[in-house]
């Protein structure tokens, strides 16, 4: 049995699908809204290059080293983003949760923060998790504000930790939630979200 098998998971705002080619038009309108691939920071695919991602995503699926999903508005059922489980290691109850991006309009409307409530409690309900991790480029201090605001604890940077499509080098930022976290953290979260319903 793997670590990661596809679940949907379900909330008042957002709900996450598995990952699916069917999807693909969705996603490409999701990243219009916002042209989102334009951003330096981030690394959504453009238009003619969501299937391919797609596709990646899921033969890494495959391969038990992700699991990718497609966020849902429960209100609209319009496809909004993605969202992923990475680094699974089930031998130390770790992962990832990261590769996220949202549609511009989706952006502080609460389904980000909903999609990480689910998939916190997923990891640590579910998989028995003792530690889920978020990892940011240096430089993209709205992922890193973001990230802090969920409760996360900055554990460190790793320094030219990758080579970007540009060229350039990414200093990594690494936070984590730690499983004696997890019940203040969903308290905040479901605070936050309390604003939004």
């Amino acid at each position: 049995m793997t670590f990661l098998r596809p679940v949907r998971l379900v909330g008042e705002l957002v709900t996450l699908e598995p990952l699916s080619l069917d999807h693909h038009d969705g996603l490409v309108a999701a990243a219009r809204d916002g042209e989102l691939w334009n951003l330096w920071y981030t690394a959504v695919p453009s238009p003619d290059g969501m299937r391919a991602e797609i596709e990646r995503r899921l033969r890494a699926q495959a391969d038990a080293a992700m699991l990718a999903f497609t966020a849902f508005s429960c209100r609209s059922g319009q496809i909004l983003g993605m969202t992923t489980y990475l680094a699974p290691d089930a031998a130390n109850r770790r992962l990832e949760i990261g590769s996220t991006w949202n549609a511009r309009s989706a952006q502080r409307t609460g389904t980000n923060t909903e999609s990480k409530l689910l998939l916190l409690g997923h990891a640590f309900d579910e998989l028995d998790c003792i530690a889920v991790e978020f990892r940011t480029h240096w430089l993209n201090q709205q992922s890193r504000a973001a990230i802090a605001r969920l409760g996360a604890k900055q554990d460190g940077v790793l320094r030219s930790h990758s080579v970007l499509a540009d060229g350039s080098l990414r200093d990594t930022v690494v936070f984590s939630i730690i499983a004696s976290e997890w019940p203040a953290v969903r308290a905040g979260l479901r605070a936050r979200l309390a604003a939004h319903r």
